[in-house]
């Protein structure tokens, strides 16, 4: 794997360079894209490509596509929602989904759209109220002002509002997003299609992956109606052809320190490396128990392999010697900038070796932190429980006081979450307590007091049987009783679920304390101050590390060099089912084998770019300089998974499906004339669609 990386992703300060960085809306580089591709994106482009773009769920990207409420996204950013539609005599994931009348779309449990509707500069507010303040003081403080700022900017329950840290903490803006959270399944192709290569091909290149799906936003009952959207290009993306990403790239540490990168591939990296693996052997364990057991499963082991390939390519980042090094070249030519200053020595000088002592801090406390409050135990039920103690708990305080993602600006979302109609499994909770319980155990030891309250003379597995047992959280009633009850409801309550929780919710409040105050409050003021003095050493022409809110890249469709061959930049419909074995991961549904004498061959399949891009960019559109649909990102290559750390265009490519193989296949292969007429207006003959499966 190719591992030179430009000089600006590693200093995380200069301007980039290349096709380099994912911008927020109010600091994006026209000039910069004029220059190299003589197009400059106008206030009103942007502005348009914003309110177009989608956040989906709480980790991907969408696109709206059509005037009523059409929203575009990858198949296996909505398989949450198509597996809890699924049963086992209706099996969508396997089978796939089409509804061909409005009336059929059904509605996804606890699935949230969101639009970026506003960005409000709050820096100034932020950092004249922490002032001078350090450790618990600066903590409370911010976390009060912006619990103030999200409250009355949230004017309503389809509003939701965020305080975004920008640069280490060098810059606040504040996000206004319109809520959608009436979402309803209207296509999704089969799994073996959409994941056509399964984890063998997982970021790699070329591919043959139709992973779409589309649902539709409703409001007050009906297809909401949209006043920004993306059309559909006539030809799709083309070699060479200028291209933007719009979506929600989840967070790159190319802004972190020395200190930060190293405690990352000693010791967090290598932790989550063995507990994926191990996780992933228990679920694939589970699975081997039966075709039932295999499909309520299966969603939850494609996270975890996806997961698995990531970090490793994350970690292969951290551990090459002389990108390591160019990092703490990079650094130490800052600090020289700052120490050759009287003045930005005493402002600065200390930060570096501030967040360095913070991290030997979470070292010290980092076992009983991740077991105690940071998914130490994890289970559907569980987490239920431990969001009903709590928010009991802190609905008596005042907004400014109550732990982050209770504050009211955030309780539509948490109802939302609390009242979903999920199905939950029993047999996988159990399985998943049960190995919750057995690392917690291991991790922390059989004499920790918090294993001994959780575990008492129980063992896991006997534990987790009679709670999952023994619990009604599963009921939406019981659930809304003791939302409303509050902690008269939650004390009275018999459910071990919910007593398991409040008996441990003081040690994970604690520990979450402790963390907050000596290492995460430590961290962002030192942070801040870090990003300051590159704001002064190299000026403020660059882009933030992302945070999960939506950015905008620049790039354009072209191929790369791997092991001194050419990778081709496009790949044809036809290659798909060269690729087809027969056998999983590489068997197409019979649905393709039944229409490839109706495709053709060369249609496009899927292509790569330049845009740098990270993971919770899956499901954005790629969109040309026209704002048209030229394809959907679902994935990047294997070079591009060190991307979290620094960008290289000459190998870093971003994976998307073509826009004409989408239309292909709704065609020809699903006869989902509906949608395609909602994409394409006038573009399908009046025949009959294909009854939803």
């Amino acid at each position: 794997m190719k591992r030179l990386l430009i000089v600006a992703s590693l200093i995380g300060a200069t301007p980039a360079l290349a096709d380099e960085g994912m911008w927020t809306y109010n600091n994006f580089p026209a000039a910069k894209v004029k220059e190299k591709y003589g197009f400059e994106p106008s206030q009103q482009w942007l502005d348009k490509v914003r309110l177009s773009s989608a956040k989906f769920g709480y980790g991907c990207s969408s696109s709206f596509v059509s005037p009523n409420g059409l929203v575009m996204t990858n198949h296996h950013c909505a398989r949450g929602c198509i597996q809890q539609l699924s049963t086992a005599k209706k099996d969508f994931i396997a089978n796939g989904f089409y509804a061909k009348t409005q009336a059929e779309e059904l509605q996804c449990p606890a699935l949230e759209v969101s639009q970026l509707v506003q960005i409000t500069d709050v820096t100034d507010q932020l950092n004249t109220a922490t002032k001078g303040l350090t450790g618990k003081q600066y903590a409370d403080k911010l976390k009060a002002e912006m619990a103030s700022l999200e409250k009355a900017c949230t004017t309503g329950a389809d509003v939701r509002c965020e305080v975004v840290t920008l640069y280490q903490g060098g810059k606040y803006n504040l996000y206004k997003y319109q809520r959608f959270q009436d979402v309803r399944l209207v296509f999704a192709p089969e799994h073996a299609i959409a994941f056509f290569g399964g984890d063998p091909d997982n970021f790699e290149f070329p591919r043959y992956d139709l992973d779409v799906t589309f649902v539709r936003v409703y409001k007050d009952g009906k297809p909401a109606k949209i006043d920004n959207y993306f059309k559909w290009s006539d030809k799709g993306a083309q070699e060479g052809e200028l291209t933007f990403v719009s979506g929600h790239p989840g967070r790159t540490s190319r802004g972190l320190t020395v200190a930060q990168l190293e405690f990352l591939r000693d010791v967090t990296l290598p932790k989550q490396l063995f507990k994926l693996s191990e996780i992933r052997g228990m679920v694939t364990e589970f699975q081997n128990r039966g075709a039932e057991q295999k499909r309520i499963s299966t969603n939850l082991l494609f996270g975890v392999e996806n997961g698995l390939k990531s970090m490793k390519g994350k970690h292969e980042q951290l551990l090459d010697k002389n990108f390591f090094a160019q990092k703490v070249a990079a650094e130490q030519e800052l600090r020289k900038k700052v120490d050759a200053d009287p003045k930005m020595k005493t402002k600065y000088g200390a930060a570096w070796d501030e967040i360095a002592r913070a991290q030997d801090t979470f070292r010290n406390i980092r076992k009983d932190y991740e077991a105690m409050e940071a998914g130490g135990i994890n289970s559907q039920l569980f987490s239920l429980a431990r969001t009903l103690v709590r928010y009991a708990e802190e609905s008596t305080k005042p907004d400014a006081e109550r732990l982050r993602g209770f504050n009211e600006a955030n309780l539509p979302m948490l109802n939302n979450q609390l009242m979903s109609k999920a199905p939950i499994y029993p047999e996988l909770e159990i399985a998943q307590l049960t190995f919750s319980f057995t690392k917690l155990r291991e991790e922390l030891g059989p004499d920790h007091p918090f294993v001994k309250k959780v575990l008492g003379k129980e063992s896991p597995a006997a534990l987790a049987t009679r709670l999952v047992k023994g619990s009604k959280l599963a009921d939406l009633k019981v659930r809304e009783q003791l939302s409303k009850g509050g902690k008269a409801a939650i004390a009275a309550s018999k459910d071990p679920m919910i007593q398991l929780a409040a008996l441990i919710d003081p040690d994970a409040r604690a520990i979450r304390k402790t963390y907050e105050e000596q290492v995460e409050a430590v961290v962002r003021k030192n942070s801040e101050l870090i990003a300051q003095a590159k704001f002064e050493v190299y000026g403020t022409g660059i882009y933030p590390d992302a945070t999960g809110t939506l950015r905008l890249s620049f790039g354009a469709v072209k191929g790369y060099m791997e092991d001194g061959k050419k990778v081709e930049p496009i790949t044809q419909m036809g290659g798909t089912f060269d690729r087809h074995t027969g056998e999983d991961p590489f068997a197409l549904p019979k649905s393709w084998l039944a229409a490839k004498k109706d495709l053709t061959a060369t249609t496009p399949m899927n292509f790569v770019t330049t845009n740098d891009i990270i993971g919770g960019n899956s499901g954005s559109p790629v969109i040309n300089k026209d704002a048209e649909i030229t394809g959907l990102v679902f994935d990047g290559n294997i070079q591009s998974l060190g991307g979290d750390y620094g960008f290289d265009e000459s190998v870093n490519r971003t994976v998307a499906v073509h826009s004409e193989a989408i239309v292909e296949s709704l065609k020809k292969v699903y006869k989902a004339d509906r949608i395609l007429e909602e994409l394409r207006p006038g573009s399908t003959p009046a025949v009959k669609a294909s009854p939803a499966q």
